[in-house]
């Protein structure tokens, strides 16, 4: 299939399987905006005193011309929120790490754009507000008397500061609710764990939804009054000079302690607030609740038409993140509770007799698992390298002169790896098992955990690579650009920057060292830049990473790996009965080596310093936050899952081909000791 038909297929099942819920989430919203109105516009001619009047005349309103006006409108403001929460949505939550990561989010082309239709949208809901609470709200233009007027004076055309406050503050509360949206990942889909019905996902958050929009609008019109005491004198002049309006200077203006305690405009300003706010959660809860919804992917195509739509050529394709999260969560769910669709999975291709279903399947998982383990390594490395203390700038020097001599170097790149980084360093156990990883389905030499100084020993050393003339340490290499964290650490990484002549002998060395020299020269300026910055509090309180945001990012993603580990794990231990031909069995021992691997690295990091070994406790919030504790529901699927092996396989797991250290651990869980 050519590239340009790959994604356009990828295009046509992102519309098939989201189209329908982005469109269902929005009627649903627009439904549900006359009962919303309906509520507003009784509680905005609130009058205690005369109920009878109070409720005749709000009912009476409901049937008026400008009211059904306001609902179209606001319809339409439905719709384009709607359509931003669509496009901002994301399964894997945007961490920043620092300060400056925030900052640089915040300014973002999309998040202005986002920020100003917001603003411009809480606009118009704040003049739909205004004009459906009626009296000294409802026109921006009011007829006045100058104050010295005389009898015969004519009247004056002046401007309504009350009509101009509520404009305001719908794009302050539309700007708040965008800056909101962003700083708290709310275009974040968390996936339910519990599978329910709709209508008591939404029943459930409505209470929620509706208490977070009153504490919120509170906080807004409170912000929004200390600005408009400040700034506010600004807009209502450029406005009256504008539009040759007047201001009535009879009246306190609202840019004044006096005008600002005035409870009536409070009170129809946080009235307003919670009206938008209630009606974009909607919306925005709505898509969230109709989009992470389960969607059945069949395991074999019924037509020949259908098989880019089949859950293992999903799996293996790159869709979508999105729709790779929902092939996840139908394959975790379908090795539950589905034996029919699991007899598909272990059926063999007619004719050949292949497991291409099988194969598929655990070899996208397997290589979910093993990029996620070397993720961990990777980050376990770089933290021992900021601990640890600066080393001798021999002890880092691997004199690689020729081709020849790489496999030999590779030993002693291994000694000296163990040497600097002795605690935090891989064990037997995951170095053999990264090893022999190699050999289990869909890996190889390019793999993720074939790192450069594993494939040197192989003797596949990409000239490409940075790995190729540069004397670095490879746990220094591997690390992605970072923002400063102390003066150790700069002085610490500025001992690595030192070369030694390239591998390739096709270029003389006259021509190896001037580039040497001015990459070091480089290298060396870049470090001194960085040491004098580091010395800056101010600079120091924006680049500084925050540690639990910088684990936070790490297991971002984990929502798929924890699928995997399920649907995986699941699989194995109904293939004890159910999986007639044993396809299974012939990739146990790479599934168990991947499952132990990474539950020792799991360990491993928990015993990192700055990571907590508890969750925090999550308060009952409209907001999701459950992707800060995902590390911790990984590591309780990962020993779910070898628990629910072992207790089905048993002893049978002896017989299993797999390293010393793994039969140590695995004996452990055999016997509920882990």
């Amino acid at each position: 299939m050519e590239p340009g038909a790959g994604a356009g297929g990828q295009r046509a099942l992102l519309r098939q399987v989201l189209g329908w819920r982005v469109a269902a989430a929005v009627a649903w919203s627009v439904l549900l905006l006359p009962v919303c109105t309906a509520a507003f516009v009784v509680l905005s001619g609130l009058d205690p005193f005369h109920p009878v009047r109070w409720i005749s005349n709000s009912f009476n309103d409901l049937y008026t011309s400008y009211i059904i006006f306001c609902i179209l409108l606001m319809s339409v403001v439905i719709l384009i929120v709607s359509v931003f929460n669509a496009e901002f949505s994301a399964v894997v939550p945007s961490i920043p790490c620092s300060r400056i990561a925030l900052i640089g989010k915040i300014i973002h082309p999309q998040q202005v754009i986002h920020s100003v239709v917001h603003a411009i949208m809480g606009m118009l809901v704040a003049w739909c507000a205004a004009v459906m609470t009626k009296g000294k709200f409802q026109f921006l233009a009011v007829p006045c008397t100058p104050s010295e007027s005389l009898d015969d004076a004519a009247p004056q055309v002046c401007l309504n500061e009350y009509h101009l406050f509520f404009l305001l503050a719908g794009a302050f509360m539309g700007y708040s609710y965008s800056l909101l949206y962003l700083i708290n990942n709310m275009n974040y889909l968390p996936f339910p764990i519990i599978q329910q019905y709709k209508y008591l996902r939404f029943r459930r958050s409505l209470p929620l939804l509706i208490k977070h929009s009153c504490v919120e609008s509170l906080y807004f019109v409170r912000n929004f009054c200390a600005t408009y005491y400040f700034f506010g004198y600004i807009p209502k002049v450029w406005i009256s000079t504008t539009m040759d309006l007047h201001i009535d200077s009879k009246l306190h203006p609202l840019d004044t302690l006096t005008g600002l305690l005035d409870i009536s405009l409070f009170y129809h300003a946080w009235l307003c607030g919670v009206f938008l706010l209630i009606t974009w959660y909607t919306a925005w809860l709505l898509f969230k609740i109709y989009a992470t919804e389960t969607h059945h992917f069949p395991v074999q195509p019924t037509f020949a038409e259908e098989t880019d739509q089949c859950l293992p050529k999903i799996l293996n394709s790159n869709p979508p993140l999105i729709i790779k999260f929902l092939a996840l969560q139908d394959l975790m769910l379908l090795s539950q509770y589905s034996p029919v669709r699991r007899q598909e999975v272990f059926s063999l291709s007619q004719p050949g007799g292949h497991p291409h279903n099988w194969a598929a399947i655990s070899r996208e998982c397997l290589n979910l698992l093993s990029d996620l383990t070397q993720r961990l390594i990777t980050q376990q490395e770089a933290a021992a390298a900021n601990g640890r203390a600066k080393q001798p700038a021999g002890e880092l020097k691997i004199p690689l002169q020729t081709p020849g001599a790489v496999a030999t170097e590779g030993m002693s790149f291994q000694l000296q790896r163990s040497n600097i980084i002795p605690r935090a360093s891989m064990s037997s156990m995951v170095k053999s098992s990264l090893i022999s990883l190699k050999a289990s389905p869909g890996s190889d030499v390019g793999s993720p955990f074939s790192s450069p100084a594993l494939n040197g020993k192989m003797g596949t050393l990409d000239v490409k690579s940075p790995w190729h003339g540069s004397a670095q340490s490879p746990h220094v290499m591997r690390r992605g650009p970072k923002l400063w964290t102390s003066a150790t650490d700069l002085h610490m990484n500025g001992s690595h920057h030192e070369s030694f002549p390239e591998l390739s002998a096709a270029k003389g060395g006259h021509e190896a060292v001037q580039p040497r020299f001015i990459y070091t020269w480089l290298q060396n300026k870049q470090e001194q830049i960085k040491t004098f910055l580091s010395k800056r509090v101010l600079i120091m309180y924006f680049f500084s990473k925050h540690p639990e945001a910088s684990i936070q990012a790490v297991f971002s993603d984990a929502q798929m790996h924890i699928w995997a580990l399920e649907g995986l794990s699941h699989l194995v231990a109904a293939s004890f009965t159910e999986d007639q031909f044993g396809v299974v069995q012939t990739t146990l021992p790479a599934i168990l080596n991947t499952l132990l691997t990474l539950q020792e690295v799991v360990d491993r990091h928990f015993k990192l310093p700055h990571v907590s070994s508890k969750p925090p406790r999550v308060s009952g919030s409209l907001v999701d936050t459950s992707y800060k504790t995902l590390r911790f529901a990984l590591r309780a699927s990962l020993k779910t899952a070898l628990y629910r092996i072992t207790a089905v396989f048993g002893e049978h797991l002896n017989a299993v081909q797999v390293s010393t250290e793994h039969k140590k651990r695995l004996q452990q869980f055999l016997e509920y000791k882990e």
